[in-house]
């Protein structure tokens, strides 16, 4: 059994999904006869520390824009500027 490493680092992993993504054009979305659908993702203040409530709300966010997609709409999750 592989013992797994005391710390993770993303590099490797992030640069195949971005490659695999932009590849196959998955950060525009391109359905012209579709209804559009967008939502702005503001990021948290640059005042505080991240903490679960911001992955959940990322995750929620991210839920309802995969739900789009599959309704078929033109979905776009345009992310935002600081807000503080």
């Amino acid at each position: 059994m592989t013992d797994l490493p005391k710390t993770f680092d993303p590099a490797e992993i992030e640069s195949r999904w971005y490659a695999h993504w932009e590849e196959r054009g998955l950060f525009h979305p391109d359905r012209p006869d579709a209804e559009p659908w967008t939502i702005v993702n503001p990021p948290p203040n640059v005042t505080g520390s991240l903490h679960i409530g911001h992955a959940l709300d990322n995750t929620l966010q991210d839920i309802l824009v995969r739900h789009a997609r599959l309704q078929g709409k033109d979905a776009l999750w345009v992310v935002g500027t600081d807000h503080a």
